[in-house]
């Protein structure tokens, strides 16, 4: 076993202060494998088992069957996937009553008298990149697994600290249901504010309007170009203030309106290669979450992987356009038309074909838009107080658990 930094936290309840110190075990003692019972179910079957249990992988819930495995509280740790290295996707989670599990998450029942809720929080504090025995696809196997060095306090103390721990991941969960109950009043409120398929004007409108609504196509508004990139990117990277922005799929946060920085500049010679768009200009990804709209705040160059709506018509306002392609019928419809038998993509033409009803009055444009920026502002201060209970949470559970040195023996 490795040696451990030492065997008390920093932030210790008063009433342990004088109790032991944490003793040190492996995952093995403290937990029973079950991955025995896993099974995987084949892809052409889970159609036919469409039901009420979750189905569970490495990543978390994949689908719903017909049947379960489990039915009990239990604890699942990822086998393989890229969440070992990048965390995004949830490693180790709780699982509570019927369920099924596939072969790609590592099943644990806790060893009595150790307190399931503490191993989960304790868990999700260890980085498992060092445990990885895969090689590009990384791999958390049995064997490696029952290694792993932990470091724990006797049951009262360890349901203390689950009860603690426990008590901010429900503040997090009530401020993300908060968060997706403005989210669908968004999404409901943007099908009454925008005219259904077969209408010219939306169920609900401002009572101070009354003026027509124009149909066209989004290529007659505005001018839709594909960026471009240059090969190798490499050779255009610099990092001379006098660069050029350079915008890639990945610098864009997907809760966001605007593009307001970029994380790398390409050389001013880029330019014959690639395509600059302007401030005020759309601009959205033509694969992968293809469609999703936002509006530039700098100039900056894009590469093909961007489709630009750029030159909008003067009398249409561009976060008006910004709702108008975010809203659920121009969604359907890129989902669509989108061309691609494996990844869905959408090339110039579909985009510029998008269907676009727009008030002929500006203000009222203006007004539909600044009712929905309301609300896109209040689900991001409830966001940001997400993610200051996750700062507070990560920061508690590194004075609450006993650091430890790198990697096993």
């Amino acid at each position: 076993m490795n040696q451990l930094k030492n065997n008390v936290p920093e932030l210790r309840f008063p009433e342990f202060k004088r109790a032991r110190e944490w003793g040190e075990i492996s995952l093995g003692e403290t937990v029973k494998f079950l991955d025995g019972k896993r099974r995987p179910i084949k892809e052409s079957d889970r159609a036919t088992m469409q039901g009420q249990f979750p189905y569970y992988g490495a990543s978390g819930i994949i689908d719903y069957v017909n049947d379960f495995i489990f039915d009990e509280d239990l604890i699942l740790l990822g086998e393989d996937g890229e969440n070992i290295v990048s965390r995004n996707l949830p490693l180790v989670f709780k699982v509570s009553g019927k369920c099924w599990v596939n072969n790609h998450a590592h099943v644990l029942q806790p060893i009595k008298p150790h307190c399931l809720d503490f191993l989960v929080q304790y868990m999700e504090s260890i980085s498992y990149v060092k445990y990885n025995s895969g090689g590009a696809q990384p791999k958390l196997n049995q064997a490696v697994c029952k290694k792993i060095p932990l470091i724990l306090p006797l049951p009262k103390e360890q349901q203390k600290i689950a009860d603690c721990l426990s008590s901010i991941d429900e503040l997090i969960n009530t401020q993300n249901k908060k968060v997706e109950t403005l989210k669908a009043h968004k999404k409901g409120l943007m099908q009454q504010l925008f005219p259904s398929e077969g209408e010219t004007v939306p169920k609900l409108r401002f009572p101070e309007f009354w003026g027509k609504w124009n149909k066209k196509e989004l290529g007659d508004i505005s001018k839709i170009l594909r960026g471009g990139s240059p090969r190798p990117i490499d050779d255009y990277i610099t990092l001379e203030s006098n660069g050029l922005n350079w915008l890639k799929i990945a610098d864009v946060n997907k809760e966001s309106k605007y593009v307001t920085k970029t994380k790398e500049k390409v050389l001013i010679t880029a330019l014959s290669k690639t395509r600059e768009v302007n401030s005020g200009d759309l601009i959205m990804s033509n694969s992968m979450s293809f469609g999703r709209p936002y509006i530039l705040k700098i100039k900056s160059c894009i590469h093909d992987g961007w489709i630009a709506v750029t030159e909008i018509d003067k009398q249409t306002s561009p976060d008006y356009l910004y709702y108008l392609i975010l809203s659920p019928n121009s969604q359907t419809y890129f989902s669509n038309n989108a061309a691609g038998s494996g990844v869905k993509n959408l090339n110039a033409d579909i985009i510029k074909q998008l269907p676009v009803i727009i008030p002929s009055e500006p203000k009222e444009q203006q007004k539909i838009a600044a009712c929905l920026s309301s609300l896109d502002k209040l689900i991001s201060t409830h966001n940001q107080k997400v993610e200051v209970l996750k700062t507070h949470k990560k920061g508690l559970m590194q004075q609450l658990f006993p650091s430890m040195n790198e990697g096993i023996t």
